[in-house]
Parts: C-alpha cells; sequence; structure tokens
C-alpha cells in the first residue's frame, strides 16, 4: 500500500515534533500523519512517525525508550534544562563516584514529578501554559515510570558536565531526572542536550534527517512495513484465508497462546492485527488494512 507504514525519524533539535509531522505532510501532500513520543524542542534523535492508516498501529507498537543526555552540575532552572531561567547556583563540586553512586537510586520503578514546563495537563492546562504566566503548581501529581538502566559514561570534573545513558519506560521525563540527580547530590544539575537512540523497535542507526529538501521518492523508500517494527509473530494467509479478513470473519487454528497479538501477512504484506480468542481458539482480527 502507498503511504502506508512507518518511518522512522531522527529529529533535529530546535524543531518540535509537531513541525516534523507538518514539514512530511507538506512533502507527502497526506494529512494522516503522526508521530509517537514528543520530543522536546532541544531534544534530538529517533521519532517514530506512523503514516496513513498506520497511525491506527501506534497503540502496538513497543514503548521502552533509551536517551543519551548530557548535564551540567552547579545549576537549577525552572524547566530543568540550559533553555529555562537559572533560578539557582552552586559552587559545589561533586566527583564521578558520588554520581555513580546517586545513580543507584533512580533504577527500578520511582516516583517522578513531570517539569513545570511540560505538556502534562493541569486542571484542563497543560503545564507550560501556566509556566509561561508565572503558575507553577506545587501540587503537580507524581507519576511512577521505570528506569531499567541508567550509567554515567562520561564525567569532566573540572567543568562539572556529564553524560547519562538511560533506558527507560513510556512518559519518563529525562529532565527531571537530571533535576532529582543534583538535588540529590546537593549541587543542582540541569539538562544541555537530549538524543533518543531508541523507541521501541526503532533505532538512530536507522533514522532517517528530513529537510524541506527531503523528496516524496526518498520518504516512500524509507517506509517500514508494520511486521517490521511490531514485536508480533507473523502468519502468511492464504488465498481464501484474506477474502475471510476482508469479510471481518475469524481464522481457525491450533497455534499461538489466548490472548496472543499476531501480524496477518499476505505475500510478506501487513494486512491485519489479530488476536487469539480465549473462548472460540480462533484469531480474530482487530483491526484490518486490506
Amino acid at each position: 500500500m502507498k503511504n502506508f507504514g512507518f518511518l522512522n525519524i531522527n529529529k533535529t533539535s530546535g524543531m518540535t515534533s509537531h513541525d516534523v509531522v507538518a514539514l512530511l505532510r507538506r512533502i507527502m501532500k497526506i494529512k494522516q500523519i503522526g508521530h509517537t513520543g514528543t520530543l522536546d524542542p532541544m531534544a534530538e534523535g529517533v521519532l517514530p512517525v506512523a503514516v496513513g492508516k498506520a497511525a491506527r498501529l501506534i497503540e502496538y507498537l513497543e514503548e521502552g525508550k533509551a536517551y543519551r543526555a548530557t548535564l551540567i552540575f552547579g545549576k537549577v532552572s525552572d524547566s530543568y534544562d540550559t533553555d529555562g531561567n537559572v533560578v539557582d547556583l552552586s559552587d559545589k563540586k561533586v566527583s564521578q563516584q558520588q554520581i555513580e553512586a546517586a545513580l543507584v537510586n533512580f533504577e527500578g520503578e520511582i516516583e517522578q514529578i513531570p517539569p513545570a514546563f511540560s505538556a502534562v495537563h493541569y486542571n484542563g492546562k497543560r503545564l507550560y501554559e501556566l509556566a509561561r504566566e508565572g503558575i507553577i503548581p506545587d501540587d503537580i501529581p507524581k507519576r511512577k515510570v521505570v528506569i531499567d538502566k541508567i550509567n554515567l559514561i562520561n564525567f569532566d570534573e573540572n567543568s562539572q558536565c556529564a553524560q547519562v545513558e538511560i533506558e527507560c519506560s513510556k512518559g519518563t521525563y529525562i529532565r527531571s531526572i537530571i533535576h532529582d540527580l543534583g538535588q540529590m547530590l546537593g549541587c543542582g544539575a540541569v539538562m544541555s542536550g537530549l538524543i533518543r537512540t531508541k523507541s521501541g523497535m526503532f533505532k538512530i542507526e536507522n533514522a532517517l534527517s528530513v529537510t524541506k529538501e527531503t523528496t516524496l521518492d526518498e520518504l516512500q523508500k524509507c517506509l517500514i512495513n508494520p511486521v517490521e517494527v511490531l514485536s508480533y509473530k507473523c502468519y502468511e494467509l492464504s488465498d481464501l484465508q484474506l477474502e475471510k479478513i476482508k469479510h471481518g470473519q475469524s481464522l481457525q487454528t491450533e497455534d499461538y497462546v489466548n490472548g496472543e497479538y499476531v501480524c496477518l501477512t499476505f505475500d510478506g504484506e501487513f494486512c491485519a492485527i489479530a488476536r487469539k480468542d480465549c473462548e472460540s481458539k480462533r484469531l480474530i482480527a482487530k483491526k484490518v488494512f486490506v
């Protein structure tokens, strides 16, 4: 299918995620384009984009993320990064050993408060809208996130600049982790750069940079078949089974465990997402694309 699938976009710093989508819509001349997992304007890296009806598959994508963040100790800002206003400074110096010992506290399931400058809803408004009005609520709800891995990969003791790698669940605010790390060490910290290196099955080494000069042909050649980014087994349909799926019928099969999702394909092309029904023991299509 033309204009159907996913694009693994390498977002550049300075662009919003919406800017990327708007650019792709102009190039591809299609409105049905959406991204998954918003990146802040400062951030760069992997931004998965669904093209055409593939937007209906976003909920089935893997949600794990990986980031490489740079930070500066000795500062606190209202946005938790260097784009915000500095609200506190400290002369305290930290060591590599202190940083590594503190990072251990962020592993596993943790609670964090989203930054005041974020898109989280609060009483009918986005937090960043309130922050721009000078309103920073003191009762922003905490959220539980999971940090699978957090490592210090670089530290310059003289400049008090560091770089960390983080693997985490969907919804994690890296700026909040850095802010909380600075508070834990008693010196403050702000994020100075962020690269998302992985989002589910999408990885930065395969990501495509997009500019105004990018052509429709280039984008269509880079469209990814959903079966390549959905972490489910595939079931190849026969001609008869394809017709059954088109007409909303289920498929008899002894394969797969109850409740398991399966990609239905025909000649290797994605046709539908199905689920093994525990009662009928049949594959029931949840969303059909043929």
